[in-house]
């Protein structure tokens, strides 16, 4: 929604700030009585998502026009806006009120400078600026980019509990350096899954390294248990309608733990796969 004018920039624009922190209160108010984490109204800090993803590199890439919603996160002033950029205290509203001023005269506001990680910004410096804009009704804002690799693909990152996971993931991809297809599809939600899963891969590992009496770097276990577990595995269990709602790699892990169980024994073959599903009923 834009903000109102009465015709007075200055008695506007301290307005503008009082009914952004009014929507800031309103919006933790709704979060607490809707029961949801605390996390969807904190903005990311970048340094988490960096550590999270693995920085692998950048380049400035020079000024353009982003999408504000694509802005969610912070160099070093997550305290003093939420993930909306609305005020979390009257710290910021004398600066806050100037530039929202100068906003309703006109007057020229630079560019604000921001990280790209994808197709998420994080702003470095700029932050009352976004505060505005986003009062001001704006959709998007000039801003010097800079552009960070990372080494794993930033998507699915929407709040901070997310990148529990991402982190997760970046050290199992550590111990088992897949690529390529096999990369992309080994995936499980629950961030210590990973974990678990990194520990198997590095056990059937072992034990190839024993069957073989020689060494195997990590790379090609991690291409083999692929190759030679992972996939025939995952296969017999779409054949046998056994996936239901996990992700494959779930259904792989819960699988592999049933047939220990079961039978002691680390082959896979139709008698290993129907006392799995004997055992499920």
């Amino acid at each position: 929604m834009a903000s109102r004018d009465t015709g007075f920039p200055r008695a506007d624009a301290e307005h503008d700030f009082l009914r952004a922190r009014r929507r800031q209160v309103l919006s933790r108010l709704s979060t607490w009585l809707r029961g949801e984490p605390d996390d969807v109204n904190i903005m990311l800090p970048f340094s988490e998502v960096v550590d999270a993803l693995g920085w692998a590199g950048e380049r400035r890439i020079g000024l353009r026009v982003i999408p504000l919603e694509s802005i969610v996160g912070s160099v070093d002033r997550s305290r003093d806006f939420d993930r909306r950029f609305r005020p979390t205290s009257g710290r910021v509203r004398q600066r806050w009120e100037r530039l929202a001023l100068a906003s309703r005269r006109g007057e020229s506001i630079p560019p604000i400078e921001v990280y790209r990680i994808g197709e998420l910004h994080f702003v470095i410096d700029g932050h009352h600026r976004v505060s505005v804009a986003h009062a001001m009704g704006l959709t998007t804002i000039e801003a010097q980019v800079v552009e960070v690799r990372t080494t794993l693909d930033p998507s699915g990152i929407r709040y901070r509990g997310d990148l529990i996971v991402k982190d997760y993931r970046r050290l199992f991809l550590e111990r088992v350096p897949l690529v390529g297809q096999a990369r992309a599809s080994v995936l499980v939600t629950e961030p210590w899954d990973y974990a678990e899963l990194g520990e198997h891969v590095e056990a059937w590992g072992f034990r190839l390294m024993q069957d073989e009496n020689r060494f195997l770097d990590r790379a090609t276990v991690a291409a083999r248990w692929y190759a030679e577990e992972y996939v025939p595995v995952v296969r017999m269990l779409n054949q046998a309608d056994l996936i239901g709602e996990r992700t494959e790699a779930e259904a792989y892990m819960w699988v592999a733990g049933e047939r220990y169980r079961l039978i002691r024994t680390h082959r896979w073959d139709d008698e290993v796969i129907e006392a799995v599903r004997q055992r499920r009923r």
